[in-house]
């Protein structure tokens, strides 16, 4: 936009050259200071600090401390010359550069000395000139209808938001009470439910314990019995000194007082010994023989037997029994070591088969047995209070998430008639040889490399931080990562007017701190005035 101005400037310093390019004025003097250089009056220095002939202007000697009597000539090494230029822009350029063989004035008149002939190009660029006011004034006239549309778009936009701000606002005093209302809700049918679901916990726990007690029992009472190697109903020091796996030195042979160790300092157990004080110190490294699994009966009368302070006689016998099945007779050509084999495969699948439905019995049993009918009924009460109590929440939760984005909106400058609306939500990639850079408008900028890796954030939205008399010339990005032993990176976006929403540039014009080149019909923030090509003057 600042270029358009500056352009349109130049334009009417074009015009002015062409209507007072004629007047007549010493060489090297501007239109404007020709009023200072009368032929007709002595000559003053434009510093007021000397006054001379007018003949001393331009006769090549330094008469002036600020160089004002020398314009047209090199003699003052502080010196400017005026180029006239007449179809072009007037400039100024060193007096040193007068009559130095290089044509620095479009047309030629700091060579004036003869030392090479230049070519008054000024009227090319004039033309030039023109050309671009003229497309510029095409681009603004184009931008400003996109803008002005886009501006129409932006807020009717946020009054819409506005609305459905309020609106959800209302919405979310209803789902509130509601919520509250199912709250309380839930908490009354969750107390009867608790309570039942405890006790049914309770009485499983208690099941639980008891089964595994009797099962410890058991396994308790098969391993005394292959200890009671004797069957005199006591395992004692030379039985336990029988068993290897009661070798605490680990010398290869088990001592009278490792013996002694694990019989719990005495020199033999009963059964009510062994299951309080043995059993529970051995269990883990007791290693018991290859047992058929014994008959399988009611679990009640099983248990109910191991409960007395010395197990039966008439127990003691199917227990030694189990150690090995007798072969089959009857066959006269019967193979021993067939049978053997034969005997050993039957008893691996046997035991497989055993490991496996002992498996599927202790998960049954691990499992907690169904609610009666009267705590299902409670569990489903509950549960159908806990959904719609779930399904508020949502929605409250929803509402405020909605309502959180709605007024984070309201509350982004999007221009002064909402012309920058159009930006959020979407994102802008540039493409250097090392880089992909990318803005999202009122988010973030960031940066990542083409051959792969992390993507680097190079700040978030900040503020608009253009110039007093020009605020939405540019935004500002902050508080992206931090530079190895420096600042956070940040960015600033400058704004021009295009006629598509495009990153055009991007630069670093100092560590960690990036700069972007945008442009959009956003910008074009002002109709064109009509001082277009057609009104300038085009004979220069």
């Amino acid at each position: 936009m600042k270029s358009y101005y500056l352009l349109q400037f130049f334009a009417v310093l074009i015009n002015m050259g062409v209507l007072l390019a004629t007047i007549p004025r010493p060489m090297g003097v501007s239109i404007s200071m020709t009023s200072f250089y009368n032929p007709e009056k002595p000559f003053r220095c434009l510093d007021g600090l000397a006054s001379m002939p007018f003949e001393y202007v331009n006769d090549d000697y330094c008469d002036c401390s600020d160089g004002s009597d020398e314009p047209g000539t090199s003699a003052c090494p502080n010196g400017k010359f005026h180029c006239t230029n007449p179809g072009y822009l007037p400039s100024n350029i060193l007096a040193s550069r007068v009559n130095d063989g290089i044509c620095d004035c479009c047309d030629g008149t700091d060579e004036w000395g003869g030392k090479i002939e230049c070519v008054n190009n000024c009227k090319e660029l004039g033309k030039k000139l023109r050309e671009e006011l003229e497309r510029i004034n095409i681009l603004q006239e184009e931008g400003f209808q996109q803008r002005t549309a886009l501006s129409e778009e932006g807020k009717r936009r946020k009054e819409e938001k506005k609305t459905e701000l309020e609106q959800l606002e209302k919405e979310r005093i209803d789902l509130e009470a509601i919520k509250i209302e199912l709250e309380a809700k839930k908490k009354e049918v969750e107390g009867p439910e608790k309570e039942a679901k405890d006790k049914h916990q309770k009485a499983w726990e208690e099941s639980k314990s008891s089964h595994i007690a009797e099962m410890e029992k058991v396994h308790a009472l098969v391993a005394f019995h292959e200890l009671d190697t004797n069957d005199d109903k006591l395992v004692d020091l030379p039985e336990m000194a029988a068993r290897p796996e009661f070798d605490i030195d680990a010398n290869g042979d088990v001592s009278h007082e490792e013996a002694r160790e694990h019989l719990e300092d005495v020199d033999q157990a009963d059964f009510d010994h062994f299951l309080e004080k043995v059993w529970p110190n051995i269990k883990d490294f007791y290693k018991p023989s290859e047992l058929e699994e014994p008959p399988k009966g009611d679990k009640h009368e099983e248990t109910e037997s191991v409960t007395t302070s010395e197990p039966p006689t008439d127990q003691a016998t199917p227990y030694k029994n189990l150690i090995r099945k007798p072969p089959p007779l009857g066959d006269e050509e019967f193979d021993e070591e067939d049978a053997d084999e034969e005997e050993e495969e039957e008893e691996g699948e046997d035991l497989d088969d055993d490991v496996e439905e002992k498996k599927e019995e202790n998960k049954d049993d691990e499992k907690m047995p169904e609610y009666d009918e009267e705590t299902k009924a409670l569990i489903a009460a509950a549960d159908e209070v806990r959904i719609k109590f779930n399904d508020a929440e949502s929605k409250l939760r929803d509402a405020d998430r909605k309502i959180s984005d709605l007024k984070n909106y309201m509350e982004i400058d999007f221009g002064p008639d909402e012309e920058f609306s159009q930006l959020m939500g979407h994102c802008f990639e540039y493409t250097d040889r090392e880089y992909t850079y990318k803005l999202c408008p009122f988010d973030r900028a960031t940066q990542k490399p083409k051959n792969g890796g992390s993507e680097t954030t190079l700040g978030r939205w900040g503020e608009w931080n253009g110039p007093a008399e020009d605020k939405y010339y540019s935004q500002l990005y902050t508080k992206g990562q931090g530079c190895w032993n420096g600042p956070d990176r940040s960015t600033k976006v400058i704004l021009a007017c295009g006629l598509e929403n495009q990153l055009t540039g991007t630069s670093e014009p100092s560590r960690c701190e990036y700069q972007y080149t945008f442009s959009t019909p956003s910008a074009c923030k002002r109709q064109p005035q009509k001082n277009t090509p057609e009104h300038l003057h085009t004979e220069l």
